[in-house]
């Protein structure tokens, strides 16, 4: 590989080698390289650009790593990847797309991945999400994820975007059965012109499903960032989505929340807080020492964290 795509490859998936068990790593359209595992199988689609990854019911303490780099302008890759999580299964999932852009023209990746959960199975799923060059061309991402969870099922949803990516429109849906839980922490930074908009839309249809979604995200310069939530209740359910926000400079962050409690039985909460770096915070650092530069950067790595 070369060196751009080692740098990639680091920042989205920490990988600095080829990875252990299965996995499959995509290179401007095109397959960089693949492995299945008895455990884990990766199946490359016949009708469209993506795979099939099948996880074997009952595998546990297992990962795969599915990370996928951009290093040519106008260029535009799309991608489907479904996941079928067996029964009783335990596993970890490392995406996340890398983009480096030194031409003129605008560079996107579209991941549109469905994840299909057994019943008593559990993922983590991590997505990180970075771009750099120093060309023109925009460095895009439009990611869907749609997760259906059977009863008991589990998943973590940890979504990282930090540095460089100027647009994105991250969409994701999800429908919880008896007992599921779904838990999202999304983590974003914008700066410049960038453009963030997240959009959840969760159904609570099974008895005793949950959701858990915090959003933390900081926005610098003249950025703007979206966070829309939809809540739906059908059943005796439980439903939180806290969307916190640090504004710099000339930024915005709009956040809009939606609860629909179609069961008298359904609790749905919403929080919401944006707002500047406080003062006393500033102020209490730089009396220890640093600057004031310095001072909000720490602030903001440890709100990040």
């Amino acid at each position: 590989m070369e060196r751009t795509d080692s740098e990639l490859l680091e920042k989205i998936a920490d990988l600095h080698d080829v990875p252990e068990g299965s996995f499959n790593i995509r290179k401007n359209g095109k397959l960089l390289a693949r492995n299945s595992t008895t455990d884990i199988e990766i199946v490359p689609k016949t009708d469209k650009d993506g795979i099939d990854i099948i996880v074997k019911p009952g595998v546990k303490n297992k990962s795969v790593h599915i990370p996928v780099i951009l290093t040519v302008g106008d260029f535009h890759d799309l991608v489907y990847n479904d996941f079928y999580i067996g029964e009783n299964a335990d596993v970890t999932i490392i995406a996340g797309c890398g983009i480096h852009n030194d031409a003129c023209g605008d560079t996107e990746h579209d991941g549109v991945h469905t994840f299909y959960l057994a019943k008593n199975s559990k993922v983590k799923y991590i997505e990180k999400h970075y771009a750099s060059g120093d060309g023109q061309g925009k460095k895009e991402f439009d990611p869907v994820t749609k997760i259906f969870l059977k009863e008991n099922a589990c998943f973590i949803m940890e979504s990282t975007q930090f540095g460089g990516v100027t647009d994105t429109t991250r969409k994701t849906y999800a429908t919880l059965g008896k007992n599921a839980q779904l838990l999202v922490k999304e983590k974003i930074l914008t700066d410049g012109n960038d453009r963030a908009v997240t959009d959840f839309k969760v159904n609570l249809k099974g008895k005793g499903s949950r959701a858990d979604i915090v959003s933390r995200s900081v926005a610098k310069g003249n950025s703007v960032q979206k966070f829309v939530s939809d809540l739906v209740g059908k059943n005796e359910c439980f439903g939180h989505v806290e969307c916190d926000g640090i504004l710099l400079d000339n930024a915005r962050i709009v956040s809009t929340p939606k609860i629909d409690a179609i069961s008298p039985e359904a609790s749905l909460v919403h929080e919401a807080a944006v707002g500047k770096i406080a003062g006393d915070q500033l102020i209490k650092l730089m009396s220890l020492g640093l600057t004031e530069h310095e001072a909000e950067d720490a602030i903001i790595k440890g709100f990040l964290n």
